[in-house]
């Protein structure tokens, strides 16, 4: 068994119905239990699965999934649920290696629940570890159920028809319909598991104090204030009724167990209030208590994984639902959430607190809301695919201190964005910012590249701050998005536009001069002396109607993309009675095809909506905050006007080469460590990643018949010194540039000799490479994220300039050019300067197989090619370093619970 295969040992998972099932090896231990579990299956089953009815079958199964040590090549599963075994699965290599035999069989009782098939993905991933290509299967024909689950798997099955029997062969490769299908099913499942929590028949509130001041008490105050429709419990060991709601003395004695429990009692209570809670059958916990410890935590999962319970916190503030038929309000904040469209988790409750009283002063109401604490289990991603089947979410707020699954979350959320904006605060982005997110929450928090890297490639807008959020959240709730990044400034009062116009090019769009046609007919509707050239000074002397045609006009333009209204009061305005607001919130008979936004520098309110004739404007007191929620709303409809990438094929890999260079190399070198020149240039070559020619010299002779041979007439060597450990070599001087024939060469040899004495293992020797842009291209493998990307400029200025960007692996299409495009240095790349432009897609090639070494091997810690050179006929890498790390690959889309 390899060592990922090992690494996937005990999983829990959920079943389409929202069930958690456990999912571990089978072992010696479990003969009886195997063996009873086909006992009890019908004749029917039994018959379908081993092709007779007899009972000597199921003895024989057992002992082949039950062997003390199973031989090389064979891999059994168990599945169970509340400690009852409920599936079995198994699969050996038959005699080509590449191919595996698998068996399955599921209780009669838990037929089309998903289990088979959950069994089914876990077998897949830990063969395709062990290098199996594809599984083999015999069934009768009749055995429709369980030939649709091959067929609905999303790989590739061939059958043959052999008599009353069907051979199948399913092939394992991980593509992009497997991995949807995957989601799909996983999407169900995990709705299915919240539905207790956000839409439950039944609610305990235990530990609903007597005293005012308990959160125990006010969260049951919030249950009845909201009008829970469901049953509402208290559970107090000696009131008999609290808030009139009657209490009991513990879970066991309730009439019925509650779907929901809420668990408000001191930390060391917590672990024996969860295991009552599991044992009485409830489906979801809440847990509000904070302060728990190490063991108390890990006790709280187990518990909960134990019996199939949904856990929210702990150490939060609560979760609500405002469905018209559950209004739920299982918080202790100090105001019920209004219903609405807009979905929002957070992990800091002061956060959430924050973010409720926001919303509801911009009067944007809430479809749920889940406070998620220290997040042991219900995260961000649970939610995002609550709120994109729910029916009623239109807009997804999130804070998120820390990811559990990161290339999880980024695949669903790549999805939900296509029908939804997810926005979010980059939380975490300072050392000392990251130090208290671990600390709140008792997870590693994310260096901010890495963080901004997954928020971009999987289209979520990252706020820096819990008022910007609000900002484009009021935006995108109100008005249609920006068909590109024109902006109209108008205003009436010069100064006014001026810092409109400057946040919104610092914001990154653009304030574009009209042509003549559109400013004649501007100035065709405003008084005497404005001006239209772009910012629109419409003067003081505007009134309400004018300044209503002049926004019609610029709204009807396909030369603007959204018009920015700055609006300061006047005297004049004050005399005249008119509204300049009016203009923009009242156009009857139309509805403005653009997207409209205010500044009113006068307004008490950071921002506000406006209601007008056709829903509402947004109106901001600062034009930076206007203008930042307009450019986070460009990039979502850029987002949106593109197709999703896709990860392109390669041609020239050999990853099997690669894997075993590695294993052999971490084999010879305990605890890992960075590649020798020659190890390096192996591995890159086994993808085709192009590097600059050169040769390894161990002899000051042999230095120089490498020169030789790699200089073109007239050409000049470089010569690199090597010594394990040697990390920045013109710090040490350790390169020699420039040299010309061999007594150069032979003097470039004997200084290093001279000076490197005892360090000395051998130099590198190249031509001296012709002038090209100089950049960096490498990969960090992040312990959470998966493999960085990064890509910038290069060279000894590298680290000064740090002029750089990153992706997550696998880079797309769409996400190497952005890659490319996205550091302050890429107009070099399209000829800017003194070189013409350089071979863009040789460029892409390099970081597309980059990124794929980074995803075939989790062992490669850390990979810096710099300078990598660029000309307009190629590229190629000139200094490589490349460290490796003993490590574990983790199959990121495996349906498991954390």
């Amino acid at each position: 068994m390899s060592d990922t295969a090992k690494a996937i040992r005990r999983v829990h998972a959920l079943l389409t119905d929202g069930t958690t099932v456990h999912i571990r090896p089978s072992g010696s231990g479990d003969h009886t239990r195997v063996r009873t579990f086909y006992e009890e299956m019908s004749p029917q089953n039994l018959r379908l699965r081993f092709f007779d009815a007899g009972r000597g079958s199921a003895r024989a199964a057992a002992d082949r999934m039950c062997r003390g040590t199973a031989p090389a090549g064979y891999r059994g599963l168990v599945a169970e649920v509340a400690g009852r075994l409920v599936g079995v699965a198994e699969y050996e290599r038959s005699g080509e290696d590449d191919l595996a035999e698998i068996a399955l069989a599921v209780g009669d009782a838990w037929h089309r629940r998903g289990v088979g098939t959950l069994l089914l993905e876990h077998l897949v991933s830990a063969a395709r570890a062990d290098g199996i290509a594809a599984f083999t299967a015999d069934a009768l024909a009749e055995n429709h159920e369980m030939l649709k689950v091959f067929a609905d798997l999303g790989l590739r099955t061939a059958r043959r028809f052999d008599g009353p029997e069907v051979h199948c062969t399913v092939r394992l490769d991980q593509d992009e319909t497997y991995l949807t299908a995957v989601e799909e099913r996983g999407r169900a499942a995990d709705v299915a598991s919240l539905r207790p929590l956000l839409r439950p028949r039944s609610v305990a509130v235990i530990g609903a104090g007597r005293t005012p001041g308990s959160v125990g008490r006010a969260i049951l105050r919030n249950l009845l204030g909201a009008g829970f429709t469901g049953r509402l419990y208290a559970v107090h060991p000696e009131a008999s009724a609290i808030l009139g709601v009657h209490a009991h003395p513990s879970v066991t004695a309730l009439p019925q167990p509650p779907d929901l429990a809420v668990v408000a009692v001191p930390a060391a209570e917590v672990g024996a209030v969860a295991e009552q809670c599991g044992k009485a059958g409830v489906h979801g916990l809440l847990v509000v208590t904070a302060g728990l410890d190490a063991a108390q935590a890990a006790a709280l999962l187990a518990t909960c994984r134990t019996h199939g319970m949904r856990l929210v916190g702990p150490n939060c503030l609560g979760l609500a639902d405002t469905e018209d038929t559950v209004r739920l309000d299982a918080t202790f904040a100090a105001a019920h959430p209004s219903p609405g469209a807009c979905g929002v988790a957070v992990q800091s409750g002061g956060v959430g607190i924050a973010l409720l009283g926001g919303l509801a002063r911009l009067g944007i109401g809430v479809s749920s809301f889940v406070s998620l604490g220290d997040k042991y289990d219900v995260s961000g991603n649970d939610l995002l695919q609550w709120w994109e089947s729910d029916g009623r979410t239109e807009l997804a707020l999130l804070h998120l201190e820390s990811f559990g699954n990161p290339r999880a979350f980024s695949r669903t959320a790549r999805r939900v964005t296509r029908r939804m904006p997810i926005l979010t605060v980059d939380a975490g982005r300072t050392e000392a910012g990251r130090r208290a997110a671990a600390s709140h929450t008792a997870a590693a928090a994310t260096r901010t590249m890495t963080r901004q890297a997954l928020f971009t490639q999987a289209g979520v807008i990252a706020t820096r701050t819990v008022p910007e959020l609000l900002d484009t959240a009021a935006l995108l709730h109100s008005q249609p998005l920006p068909p590109g990044a024109r902006v109209a400034v108008v205003t009436n009062a010069g100064g006014a536009g001026v810092l409109a116009a400057d946040a919104c090019a610092e914001a990154g769009l653009g304030v574009p001069p009209f042509d003549i046609t559109l400013a004649d007919a501007l100035l065709a509707v405003l008084p005497e002396g404005a001006t239209a050239a772009n910012p629109v000074d419409a003067t003081a002397a505007v009134t309400e109607s004018e300044l209503r045609a002049c926004l019609d006009r610029l709204t009807a333009s396909d030369a603007v993309d959204a018009v920015l209204v700055a609006l300061v009061p006047t005297a004049v305005s004050a005399a005249t009675g008119d509204d300049l607001v009016r203009s923009l919130t009242r156009a009857p008979g139309r509805h403005r095809p653009r997207t409209v936004a205010a500044v009113l520098l006068d307004q008490p309110e950071p921002v506000r909506l406006l209601p007008a004739d056709a829903g509402h404007i947004p109106s901001y007191a600062d034009p930076q905050a206007a203008a930042r929620a307009l450019a986070h709303a460009v990039t979502r409809a850029r987002r949106l006007a593109r197709p999703d990438g896709t990860v392109p094929e390669l041609d020239g890999i050999d990853s099997g080469r690669a894997h075993d260079l590695v294993a052999q190399w971490l084999a010879d070198h305990d605890g890992g460590g960075r590649l020798d020149p020659r190890t390096c240039s192996a591995l890159l070559d086994c993808y085709g990643i192009p590097q600059l020619p050169w040769a390894w010299a161990d002899t000051e002779n042999d230095a120089v018949i490498a020169a030789e041979r790699l200089q073109e007439p007239g050409g000049l060597t470089v010569m690199k010194a090597y010594w394990p450990g040697l990390l920045h070599k013109t710090q040490q001087r350790a390169v020699h540039l420039d040299l010309r024939g061999s007594s150069q060469v032979r003097a470039a040899w004997r200084d290093f000799d001279t000076r490197f004495a005892g360090l000395l293992t051998g130099v590198v020797v190249q031509p001296l490479a012709r002038r090209g842009v100089e950049l960096l291209a490498g990969v960090v493998q992040d312990a959470v994220f998966g493999p960085l990307v990064l890509f910038g400029l290069g060279g000894t200025a590298t680290d000064v300039l740090a002029d750089r960007a990153a992706r997550l692996a696998p880079l797309t299409d769409h996400d190497v050019h952005e890659l490319i495009t996205a550091p302050r240095c890429a107009p070099l790349l399209f000829g800017e300067g003194a070189t013409g432009p350089v071979d863009l897609a040789a460029l892409e090639q390099l970081l597309l197989r980059l990124s794929r070494m980074a995803g075939d091997l989790p062992q490669l810690a850390e990979a810096d090619l710099n300078p990598v050179l660029a000309w307009p006929d190629g590229v190629a890498a000139v200094d490589v370093q490349v460290r490796l790390a003993p490590a574990h690959a983790q199959d990121p889309y495996l349906r498991r619970l954390r």
